[in-house]
């Protein structure tokens, strides 16, 4: 196991983290809607990835407590990017469902960001791209971790 508080491992860790948030702040400003915080954003990309789920699955998903996630649903549902449907096993809860508004949106935000990250990739060389794309699914591992 690598030591990953001393040397070349503490440092090649810092500097990953550096360079992930400052990719990361960069891509949330190529974003579609500027109406949406990150929060917002953040739901309709769960829901996309996971499928429909009650606000309190959403909640633990997002790290946010559960009033928090009642009202970012709030939002997104006046903005008409969710809908609120009955729970069926369950009819005490409701089950949140992204509609086809946040789908497209969320689409062109994707198509947005990509093309943003494939023009910083123009800059690099094969060897520096052949790195990068081999790192991506390590990269998507951590981020689910």
């Amino acid at each position: 196991m690598p030591d990953l508080t001393h040397g070349d491992d503490a440092a090649a860790v810092n500097a990953l983290r550096s360079a992930v948030m400052r990719l990361s702040r960069r891509l949330k400003h190529q974003r579609v809607d500027e109406s949406l915080s990150p929060t917002e954003m953040s739901v309709l990309g769960t829901l996309a990835r996971c499928g429909s789920a009650t606000p309190g699955e959403l909640a633990r998903k997002e790290h946010v407590q559960p009033p928090s996630m009642t009202r970012i649903v709030a939002l997104l549902e006046g903005k008409g990017l969710v809908r609120l449907e009955p729970h069926p096993e369950d009819r005490r809860q409701k089950v949140v469902t992204q509609t086809e508004q946040a789908e497209t949106m969320l689409e062109e935000s994707r198509r947005k960001r990509n093309a943003f990250l494939a023009g910083l990739v123009e800059g690099l060389d094969e060897d520096e791209w052949a790195k990068l794309r081999a790192a991506a699914p390590v990269l998507e591992k951590l981020a689910h971790l």
